[in-house]
């Protein structure tokens, strides 16, 4: 697409809403074209930029060499990573930008330090170092600035997963089964499938991959009491009833009723109903505690940092900080302590989070289980096997993009004894 100066000033606006961080950069974006109506073209491009300076900002603030303003992020991106030359850009630059930009690409990223080449925060890197190496905090970096695929999962309670692939292929969508979930489908290409059939009869959910399994780590029974502690949207909820063949009884608690209430539509589409959506205004609430020692089954898919999606949500790595994960880590061990009273003996809890910080992850459940000594830790990879589905990390669940093609995702199991 040609670079004019009304696109490239349609950017630098952008930028200039978004770098700020006030925002989920998704949400400002969506504010931003609300408010400038402007053709499908000129939204790619603005979308695909920012996003694109997004994953890409400690590097391209190194090329900018101290000059980092909206505009210098926005050029040096086009010419570094959109797949523009000097010549295509030559005719929105000004007198002294041409000689800058000639050198963008020169830029030997391996001369750089880690934090620069890992596109992470070094604060974020220093905290990786406690765990991971060097070679790891870069790969793991490296991998997220690569876009990630569209997932789908079917919904088995309406469909089955080879009559949707045979659906997809008769409609020239390129797709394929995940690799590990036995209910998940993978697009090759992001459709908007809000208006696809598939899905506005229930028979499809966009999850990733990696939130698939965990429903088959906490794998209710038919009859089971369930409790989704941290329901959100209810994505995971209503897989959660398909596996339970919308049988038993199944809780969707969350503190939001806005979330709860983008549960509804959902819930009407999926034909499931054992679902009870249920406000609850803390973990300690009244309503949590009359359900105390009566549950089989617990997920805690807990609020967490979300650094496991910078692959979708690139601005993450900046509105977050060594403040905000302490007081996560407060909040998920308060959250996993009052859901974790839910269970009766041999029930089981599914703990997880979006991210790859062992704080969040390991250090919380290791201090759960030295306070809780009623409380087993079992070996995740077990328990997938038992499922059929042949993925071993360890004592641990724990995905990464570039071995797993999913998310970052973490989950640990513990089982009342």
């Amino acid at each position: 697409m040609l670079i004019t100066e009304y696109r490239l000033d349609l950017v630098i606006q952008a930028l200039r809403a978004i770098l700020p961080m006030a925002h989920p950069a998704d949400t400002t974006l969506r504010y931003f074209f609300k408010n400038e109506r402007i053709g499908s073209n000129e939204r790619e491009l603005v979308a695909e930029t920012v996003f694109g300076v997004l994953r890409h900002r400690l590097l391209l603030e190194h090329c900018c060499a101290g000059n980092a303003t909206p505009r210098r992020l926005a050029l040096a991106h086009l010419f570094r990573f959109g797949g523009y030359n000097l010549r295509e850009l030559e005719p929105v630059l000004k007198r002294d930008e041409k000689e800058w930009l000639a050198t963008v690409k020169g830029v030997n990223i391996e001369e750089l330090p880690l934090a620069v080449q890992a596109e992470l925060p070094e604060w974020l890197v220093e905290k990786m170092r406690i765990s991971y190496s060097d070679a790891d905090i870069l790969t793991i970096g490296l991998a997220m600035p690569q876009g990630a695929p569209l997932d789908i999962r079917v919904n088995t309670l309406l469909a089955k997963r080879d009559e949707v692939l045979q659906q997809l292929h008769e409609k020239n969508i390129e797709a394929s089964a995940t690799p590990y979930s036995p209910i998940g489908i993978r697009l090759r290409e992001k459709i908007p499938l809000n208006r696809d059939a598939l899905f506005t009869e229930g028979k499809v959910e966009v999850q990733d991959e990696g939130s698939q399994l965990l429903g088959f780590l906490l794998a209710p029974k038919r009859n089971d009491m369930v409790v989704d502690f941290c329901a959100g949207a209810g994505g995971k909820t209503l897989m959660l009833s398909a596996l339970m063949n919308s049988q038993g009884r199944l809780y969707a608690m969350d503190v939001s009723e806005k979330r709860l209430a983008n549960l509804k539509p959902r819930l009407k589409r999926s034909g499931a109903s054992n679902i009870q959506p249920m406000l609850i205004s803390h973990e300690n609430d009244i309503k949590v505690k009359r359900l105390a020692g009566k549950i089989d089954r617990v997920l805690v898919d807990a609020p967490c940092s979300g650094l496991g999606t910078l692959r979708r949500n690139p601005d993450l790595k900046f509105r977050q900080s060594p403040g905000s994960i302490e007081e996560l880590t407060q909040k998920q061990a308060a959250i996993l302590a009052s859901a974790s009273r839910l269970l009766k003996k041999g029930g089981r809890l599914v703990y997880a989070t979006c991210s790859f910080l062992p704080e969040e992850n390991q250090l919380v459940v290791q201090a759960f289980l030295n306070e809780h000594p009623e409380f087993v830790l079992r070996t995740a990879s077990q328990i997938l096997q038992q499922q059929k589905i042949a993925l071993d990390t360890g004592d641990y669940l724990e995905l990464r993009p570039h071995l797993h093609s999913t998310d970052g995702f973490f989950a640990a199991v513990l089982e009342r004894v």
